[in-house]
C-alpha cells in the first residue's frame, strides 16, 4: 500500500502539480499516483476514506448521500482487482498484501445469504451486487441478480493465480484461490444463460458486456485448470456463451442489451461494448477473434457509433465544435437519464484506452486490414482508406528498395505508421477531456456536468481511479502478461441455450446451509415511487423487522396484472408466517398487510440445483389498505 506520508505529500503538491501539467503525458504521469492512491484510500480496513470497511473490501465511494455508494459491489470491486494484480505483474509488489486481503475477504462474500439467494444449494446468492461496507448482507430494492461480478472476480483470481504460479506458489493457487474461482465459474456455467441487470444496473435482460466476460472467464478457468490438475466441468459453457456473444452484432453495432425483460427499450448504442472489449483485452490476439478484441472490426465500427452519438452538441454541449477526429466527452449511453445524463470519467478515459489496445495489437501482428464493416472508423483516422486496404508494418530499411513491389510495401509501412500515430493522437484527445474536467486535486467522481463540467454525483470513484490507473499503463505500453485468446476457436454453427449444474462448497469460514427456494409472487397495484416488501418470522424473511425485509422486484409489472415477485433460498422443511408490506414514499409511514399468511418450505432437494426454477411459488393479492402518493 502507498504509505500515508507519500499520500500526504502528494496532497500538498497536486495543485502545484496541475498548474504546471501543460501536456498530456504530463498529466498522465501526475494523475496515475493520484488515481492509484485514490484506490487505496477505498479499501479496508486501513483506507483513509473507507472508515467501518472490512479488511480487503473495496469501497465504491465514500460519498454516503446524493448519492450513497458507500457499498462494496462485485463488479467495481472485481475490476478494482484486476487493475492492482496488473500493478503486482509491473512490478509493485507493495500491493500484495491489499490483494490478499481482497481473496479472504471474497472467500466470506461468496457465503453470506442474501436478496439474490443463499450460496448452497444452488450459489443463487453469487449473483448478489452489492454489500454492506462490514460484508453483511444488503436488504434495499435494487436490480438483481447481476450475472457480471462472478466473473469478473474469477478472472481477477486467475490473472492473480498466473502470477503465482510464475513464482512456483501452485498450492496456494490450489488451496486458496481456486476454492473461490471453482464456485463463480459454477456460477457463470449455470447461469451464463438466465437474464439479469445489465452493467448500468437498469435493465434485466442479456448483457453484451457480461456475455463477454463468461465467456473470458470459462476459457481462462480451463486454463487455469490445466495447469493445476483441477476439473472445471463448467468451462465445457465456454463454446456456447462464445455463440450466444456474436448475436449482440445487428448489422451497424454491438447492441449492449437483448432479450429485455421490461419496457426499457434503447437504441442499445452504449458504452457497455467498448468497455466489454478492453475488458477481454489480449495483445496477442488475433483481430479476427470472435471473442471481440478491440482491433475487431465490429469492435471498431461499435466504437465509431458509440463515440459519435455523443458528439451531438444538443445532447452534450460540452462537446460543441469539436472536431470527428478529437475525443470528446463520453455517457454512458445517449439515452441516461440519470443525474440528467452526463460524461462520465472512466467511460472517456476507456475510450482511450480502447485505442491504445487496438494500436498494441495492430503492432503486435505488424499489420492493419480495413474491410467494409470498421471502413468508417478508419476514414476519420486516413481519409484515404478504402475496404479491403491492408497496410503492413515496415521489417526493412527503405534503402533496400529495388522494385516496383519493394515500393508498394514501403507505401504500405508509411501508411500503417500513419495509421497507428494518428489512432495514437486521437486516444491521446480522449485523455486530454479527462485532464480539462479533472480538478486540481486530481479527484476522479463519477460524472461531470455536461454544460459546465463541473464533477457531479460520488466524488472518488474507486472504478475512475482504477480505469485512469490501467489506461495510464497501457498508453505506456504495459500489457496483461499472461495471453489467453492466442489460439484459433470456431464459433458453433448452432447456438445451444445450455447449463451445467454447479458445485458449490465454502471456500472460506461460513456455510450456506441446506435451503429450498420458494418464489414470492403477490398482485399489488401500486403507484410510480411505491415498493413492495416481503416480511415474516424467519432469518430470511427480517425477522419481522422491516429494516431487513426481502424487496420485492416489479420487473414483471403490466397494468393487467400488477406482480411484484422475489425468490428466497429459505430452510428446508421449515413453517413460516409471513406478510407483504408497502413502502409509501415522501415518508409516509408504511402499510402492512392485515393478514398473515403461512407456508411450508419444501424440504431440501439437491438436485433444485440443476434448474433455474423455485420448488415452490405463491399466487397471492395484496389484502389491505392500499397507498396515495405523497406531495414531495
Amino acid at each position: 500500500m502507498i504509505s500515508t506520508s507519500f499520500s500526504a505529500l502528494l496532497a500538498g503538491l497536486v495543485t502545484a502539480r496541475y498548474a504546471s501539467a501543460t501536456s498530456v503525458s504530463d498529466f498522465v504521469t501526475q494523475e496515475q499516483a493520484i488515481a492509484l492512491q485514490g484506490v487505496f484510500n477505498n479499501i479496508g480496513a486501513n483506507g483513509s476514506l473507507a472508515p467501518g470497511a472490512a479488511s480487503g473490501l473495496v469501497i465504491a465511494s465514500p460519498s454516503t448521500a446524493n448519492p450513497n455508494y458507500y457499498y462494496t459491489w462485485t463488479r467495481d470491486s472485481a475490476l478494482t482487482l484486476r487493475m492492482l494484480v496488473d500493478e503486482l505483474i509491473f512490478g509493485n509488489s507493495s500491493v500484495q498484501s491489499t490483494i490478499d486481503d481482497y481473496v479472504s475477504a471474497q472467500a466470506l462474500l461468496q457465503t453470506v445469504s442474501n436478496p439474490s439467494g443463499s450460496f448452497l444449494p444452488s450459489g443463487l446468492g453469487l449473483g448478489e451486487p452489492k454489500f454492506n461496507v462490514n460484508g453483511t448482507r444488503f436488504d434495499g430494492a435494487w436490480g438483481r441478480p447481476q450475472r457480471d461480478g462472478p466473473a469478473l472476480r474469477a478472472i481477477a483470481l486467475i490473472e492473480y493465480s498466473n502470477w503465482l504460479l510464475a513464482k512456483g506458489q501452485k498450492d496456494k493457487v490450489s488451496k486458496t484461490l481456486w476454492p473461490i474461482i471453482s464456485n463463480d465459474i459454477s456460477y457463470v456455467g449455470q447461469y451464463w444463460n438466465s437474464t439479469g441487470f445489465d452493467l448500468w444496473e437498469e435493465v434485466s435482460g442479456s448483457s453484451f458486456f457480461t456475455t463477454q466476460n463468461h465467456y473470458k472467464s470459462l476459457v481462462v478457468a480451463s486454463q487455469l485448470a490445466a495447469k493445476i490438475g483441477q476439473n472445471c466441468t463448467s468451462c465445457a459453457e465456454a463454446a456456447n456463451a462464445l455463440c450466444f456473444l456474436q448475436t449482440y452484432w445487428n448489422g451497424k453495432y454491438f447492441t449492449a442489451n437483448i432479450n429485455l425483460n421490461n419496457n426499457k427499450q434503447r437504441s442499445g448504442i452504449d458504452a457497455n461494448t467498448m468497455l466489454g472489449a478492453i475488458s477481454v483485452f489480449d495483445v496477442a490476439a488475433s483481430c479476427t477473434h470472435p471473442s471481440l478484441q478491440p482491433c475487431h472490426s465490429r469492435s471498431l465500427a461499435s466504437f465509431k457509433v458509440f463515440v459519435d452519438a455523443f458528439r451531438n452538441a444538443t445532447l452534450y454541449p460540452i462537446n460543441a465544435n469539436i472536431a470527428a477526429s478529437k475525443g470528446v466527452a463520453l455517457g454512458r449511453y445517449p439515452e441516461d437519464i440519470y443525474y440528467n445524463g452526463n460524461p462520465w470519467y472512466l467511460i472517456t478515459q476507456g475510450a482511450a484506452e480502447f485505442l491504445y489496445d487496438a494500436v498494441a495489437q495492430w503492432k503486435h501482428q505488424g499489420s492493419i486490414s480495413v474491410d467494409s464493416t470498421s471502413l468508417a472508423f478508419f476514414k476519420d483516422l486516413y481519409p484515404s482508406a478504402k475496404a479491403g486496404d491492408k497496410y503492413t508494418q515496415s521489417k526493412t530499411s527503405h534503402k533496400k528498395e529495388r522494385s516496383m513491389s519493394q515500393v508498394s510495401a514501403r507505401a504500405a509501412s508509411d501508411t500503417f505508421q500513419t495509421v497507428v500515430t494518428a489512432a495514437t493522437t486521437y486516444a491521446d484527445s480522449f485523455v486530454a477531456v479527462a485532464q480539462k474536467y479533472t480538478p486540481s486535486n486530481g479527484s476522479l467522481s463519477e460524472q461531470f456536468h455536461k454544460v459546465s463540467g463541473k464533477p457531479l454525483s460520488a466524488y472518488d470513484l474507486t472504478w475512475s481511479f482504477a480505469s485512469f490507473v490501467t489506461m495510464a499503463r497501457r498508453r505506456a505500453g504495459h500489457y496483461p502478461a499472461y495471453s489467453w485468446a492466442n489460439e484459433t476457436v470456431n464459433v458453433p454453427a448452432v447456438c445451444t441455450a445450455s447449463s451445467t449444474k454447479g458445485v458449490y462448497a465454502a471456500a472460506g469460514a461460513g456455510s450456506g446451509g441446506c435451503t429450498s427456494s420458494v418464489l414470492f409472487v403477490v398482485n399489488a397495484t401500486t403507484y410510480y415511487g411505491e415498493n413492495i416488501y416481503l416480511v415474516g418470522n424467519t432469518t430470511d424473511l427480517g425477522a419481522w423487522d422491516l429494516a431487513s425485509a426481502q424487496p420485492l422486484s416489479a420487473n414483471n409489472y403490466t397494468s393487467t396484472r400488477p406482480e411484484w415477485f422475489v425468490e428466497v433460498q429459505m430452510t428446508g422443511g421449515e413453517y413460516v408466517k409471513y406478510a407483504y408490506v408497502r413502502e409509501e414514499n415522501c415518508g409516509q409511514a408504511s402499510i402492512y398487510e392485515t393478514v398473515n399468511r403461512t407456508l411450508h418450505v419444501p424440504a431440501c432437494d439437491s438436485s433444485s440445483a440443476s434448474s433455474t426454477s423455485a420448488q415452490l411459488a405463491t399466487n397471492d393479492k395484496w389484502t389491505g389498505s392500499v397507498g396515495s402518493s405523497g406531495s414531495c
